[in-house]
């Protein structure tokens, strides 16, 4: 049972990652471009502010999130680990989808503050989902790895794509990671994060349909970045290069 579940998964695995090198479409090119464009009239000491209060608030969920998140769970096969990650998945999206109906019935002022209580709910989920592949939080490579599965889905599919690559060559990348969180490229990964769900939260501040919106919103956000955090961490799973060259997708099917 667990060859055929492990098969499954590496199958499943190889569609996903020709999903996340598939090139822009036309309409992600179209609204990109137009969010390039409002970021442009944003004076720059706005958006200096607005990465200092998402770098302040990423760092202060990473740096507190071990005293939360489970151990590293040490053995178990793969389908008793994913079992575990869907339970966890399934919790964490009940969790968001009360947060957001709460704040989105609370009108403008506390639909706004969705925005930190949504962010923290998705890093803690990362940090649960990592250890029970294994992985201990303990380690900023870690928690660098935490932020660029963040990424893969929560950014435009330009640099979905861009984070791909550099995910996929993980074991080698390591060597090459910035000597510290400092270092991270913040004001990138606050950027795309706010383009990707500016839409999709913009209708949870308004009145009557806020709090609907605001379950909807914060259950599929959730859903995707666990399915994103599944894969990402098969990947590590299946250890590269063992896995078939993923720059060729058509050799997937």
């Amino acid at each position: 049972m667990t060859h055929a579940y492990d098969t499954q998964a590496l199958d499943d695995l190889r569609h996903w990652q020709y999903e996340m090198q598939r090139p822009p479409g036309l309409w992600n090119r179209a609204t990109s471009g137009v969010q390039r464009k409002i970021n442009s009239y944003i004076p720059e000491k706005l958006h200096a502010s607005i990465t200092a209060v998402i770098k302040q608030m990423t760092r202060a969920v990473l740096s507190g999130s071990n005293f939360t998140a489970s151990s590293p769970l040490l053995e178990g096969s793969l389908e008793d680990r994913e079992a575990r990650v869907r339970a966890t998945v399934d919790r964490y999206r009940k969790t968001a989808a009360v947060e957001g109906g709460i704040t989105g019935a609370g009108g403008f002022l506390l639909g706004l503050a969705d925005f930190p209580l949504l962010l923290s709910i998705k890093l803690k989920m990362l940090f649960e989902i990592a250890a029970l592949y294994g992985f201990s939080g303990e380690d900023y490579r870690e928690r660098l790895y935490l932020l660029y599965v963040f990424q893969l889905a929560f950014s435009s599919d330009q640099h979905r794509a861009d984070v791909y690559q550099h995910m996929q060559r993980w074991h080698e990348e390591r060597s090459h990671l910035p000597g510290s969180l400092e270092e991270f490229d913040w004001r990138r990964f606050q950027q795309e994060y706010r383009d990707y769900i500016d839409l999709a939260k913009l209708a949870q501040l308004l009145p009557v349909i806020g709090a609907p919106v605001g379950v909807i919103v914060n259950n599929r956000l959730l859903k995707k970045l666990g399915v994103t955090a599944m894969n990402a961490y098969r990947m590590r799973w299946f250890e590269r290069p063992a896995l078939p060259n993923a720059d060729e997708p058509a050799r997937l099917r």
